[in-house]
């Protein structure tokens, strides 16, 4: 039920990004946090973006593990509390809720496949990450 519900938000997503482009406007969701936790929310997706970016440079050297790690710690369910995420998600709505802990839980997969050492498998187990990111960004926008 939950796969089919995700499904279904990440097909609505791209839908709405395909209008976006199409009509020139922004039919993202506009979703609405005080000032300060604006600021922080921007900075974990930035902190995001470079742990995905630290992940693809271990996972080029060949560190699995270092990858992994990364991963878990930085974007996997084990950060959600460093991310004040519980603070977070009265103001998310439940489409939006629903993206970031399948990103989170991704994340954590991740980590399981890429200790494992299986470099193709961990590509895509990375993918599921980012394919959460995208699907987020494309349906919604912070203002």
């Amino acid at each position: 039920m939950k796969k089919r519900m995700l499904g279904g938000l990440l097909a609505v997503s791209f839908f709405l990004a395909a209008q976006a482009g199409a009509a020139g406007e922004d039919a993202r969701v506009k979703v609405e946090f005080p000032a300060m936790m604006k600021t922080h929310m921007l900075g974990n997706m930035r902190d995001h973006l470079r742990a995905l970016h630290e992940i693809q440079a271990a996972l080029a050297k060949g560190e699995l593990d270092k990858a992994g790690d990364i991963a878990e710690t930085r974007i996997g369910m084990s950060s959600l509390l460093a991310h004040n995420a519980a603070h977070m998600a009265p103001y998310m709505p439940e489409g939006m809720q629903a993206i970031g802990t399948e990103m989170h839980h991704a994340a954590s997969r991740f980590a399981v496949v890429a200790k494992e050492g299986d470099l193709p498998r961990s590509l895509g187990a990375l993918s599921k990450i980012t394919e959460q990111c995208i699907a987020c960004h494309a349906a919604y926008r912070v203002n």
